[in-house]
């Protein structure tokens, strides 16, 4: 399903950031909206659409590195890595005009990921924030079916399910966002909805292998 591939992993996501003297961070998202990000959280369009409120839960489980994932993805940006099981995954390197650092495909399936790194520290409910809103403007029935945190290998990282259709594409994205003082990644895994629930225990592991660098 090279199709789903070009369009869902052309990234909602932000693509550019530069830092403004005011304490704050404008950044600029993949279609090249101006978004202003505070530091106590709080962001905004630098012109009009109102965040939308978004509800988090709390998941009171525990997420592991699978013991099969052993294949180290480290990231040249961030102080993370995601550990992968290569009989399963394979990775390559996101070209110069990508947004992902990494993309990842289930070998011989239609399952995806990327991860996304910046080097600034950005929260992380303004992620997810501007991940929607990026996600409405090329598909405008995007909407988040889940949010919560979790504890995965001793980092509280938000996870977001997000679905839309682009392009009559019915997608899924399934990730886990973090944040802390050396940057930020997006751990996003995606699918068509269809074959999300098959897919969607694989997805989970591999996404279980993002640890902090020691």
């Amino acid at each position: 399903m090279k199709l789903l591939q070009k369009l869902v992993g052309c990234s909602f996501f932000l693509c550019a950031l530069s830092f403004h003297a005011s304490a704050q961070i404008t950044a600029l998202t993949s279609t090249g909206r101006e978004v202003f990000l505070y530091e106590d959280g709080r962001w905004e369009y630098a012109v009009d659409a109102p965040s939308e409120k978004i509800e988090y839960g709390e998941n009171k489980g525990t997420f592991k590195k699978p013991s099969g994932a052993r294949f180290p993805v480290k990231s040249n940006k961030v102080n993370l890595t995601v550990y992968m099981d290569a009989s399963k995954w394979t990775f390559s390197k996101g070209l110069a005009d990508d947004a992902s650092e990494y993309k990842f495909q289930l070998k011989g399936e239609d399952a995806y990921a990327m991860m996304i790194t910046e080097r600034a520290e950005i929260p992380i409910e303004a992620l997810a924030q501007i991940a929607l809103s990026n996600a409405r403007e090329v598909a405008s029935d995007a909407e988040i079916v889940m949010a919560e945190y979790r504890n995965v290998n001793n980092i509280r990282v938000l996870c977001l399910q997000m679905k839309g259709t682009m392009q009559g594409i019915k997608f899924m994205y399934y990730g886990y966002y973090y944040s802390n003082e050396n940057g930020s990644i997006q751990f996003v895994t995606y699918t068509v909805q269809n074959l999300f629930e098959s897919y969607k225990k694989e997805m989970e592991l591999l996404l279980n292998g993002l640890m902090e660098n020691d």
